[in-house]
């Protein structure tokens, strides 16, 4: 038999996409627990409860898989869901820091349970349990990075690790402060993990700072506005520069029209469709239609271009409007 290391099938980047089942995995498709308990109402009964479900031996645990891989069995399916509900519970108790109700993390996280079981394959050597750890921990860190914070927080890999292991990295570190981090801490968690320290920086920010509302009121008791008043609009353009730019842009255009009337009828016509078209079409296109080799319209466009930059730039010359291009 393989080593569970080289069996353990870890889900994929979308990590509890429904995706696509077999027929047998499909009859089961609608699984659920026919048990009424719920962690979200009551957490020390629901974990009294699930320790009342047998665990499974390798063999039992083999039949049951393949009677649902092969037939849809939801009853074989819900036993292996249940004598796995301590295994969720466990794992889920490892995310208690981020401030959510731990009953709906596990909740989420037998929701992970399920697809893994829908996905088993006895026949590939390993457990249920070996498998089924990863699709737990995906469904719990899902739900965690959708409900730790107002603002999306990271989705690639890196970004995950990181949100995930810099509160042990900090702790290892004794970094308990809520402030910035010392350059080499974050230099140091930047390398174990593989990423920037511009990311540790930012990441740290938002899991110390928490979120606040634009609403909030500043200015003490008698006011003064609320928080989003003071903020600046660092894209806001007054209607001065607005109207200066506009003025800008049509007179270049016209400087762009002046200087299109030096080319000829072909050089137009390439230029308009290589630099200037919302499409720009290939060299192959052109070449086609002009009945020439691609390195033949490329000739064509470089020279006319450079002639088009020559007359705009002794047009606008005197008015200085291409200075600072």
């Amino acid at each position: 038999m393989a080593s569970k290391k080289t069996q353990t099938h870890r889900p994929s980047k979308e990590l509890i996409k429904r995706t696509p089942l077999t027929p047998a995995q499909r009859a089961g498709g609608n699984m659920k627990m026919s048990m009424t308990l719920s962690p979200e109402q009551g957490l020390s009964r629901y974990l009294s409860e699930i320790r009342k479900f047998p665990m499974l031996e390798p063999d039992q645990e083999f039949m049951l898989a393949k009677k649902f891989q092969q037939t849809g069995d939801t009853g074989a399916a819900e036993k292996m869901v249940t004598s796995h509900l301590r295994l969720v519970a466990k794992i889920a108790m490892g995310y208690r820091g981020y401030g959510l109700p731990i009953g709906e993390v596990i909740s989420e996280g037998n929701v992970g349970l399920m697809q893994a079981v829908k996905k088993f394959d006895p026949d590939k050597g390993f457990r249920l349990s070996t498998y089924a750890m990863w699709w737990i921990r995906a469904s719990i860190q899902e739900y965690v990075l959708r409900s730790w914070s107002l603002v999306k927080m990271g989705t690639t890999a890196a970004q995950k690790k990181l949100f995930f292991n810099l509160r042990r990295l900090k702790g290892e570190m004794k970094a308990i402060d809520d402030g910035d981090m010392h350059p080499d801490q974050v230099e140091k968690i930047a390398t174990a993990l593989n990423v920037k320290e511009r990311e540790v920086v930012e990441m740290n920010r938002r899991m110390t700072g928490g979120d606040a509302s634009l609403n909030v009121t500043v200015g003490g008791e008698d006011g003064g506005g609320q928080w989003q008043d003071w903020l600046e609009d660092e894209n806001y353009q007054g209607q001065d520069e607005v109207l200066g730019q506009a003025q800008e842009h049509d007179a270049r255009m016209d400087l762009l029209h002046d200087a299109m009337a030096d080319l000829n009828e072909r050089e137009q016509d390439i230029l308009q469709r290589r630099r200037l078209a919302d499409k720009p079409e290939t060299l192959e296109e052109l070449a086609q239609h002009y009945g020439v080799s691609r390195e033949r319209i490329r000739q064509i466009e470089a020279r006319a271009f450079e002639k088009l930059q020559a007359a705009m730039l002794k047009a606008a010359e005197p008015a200085g409007l291409l200075a600072d291009s």
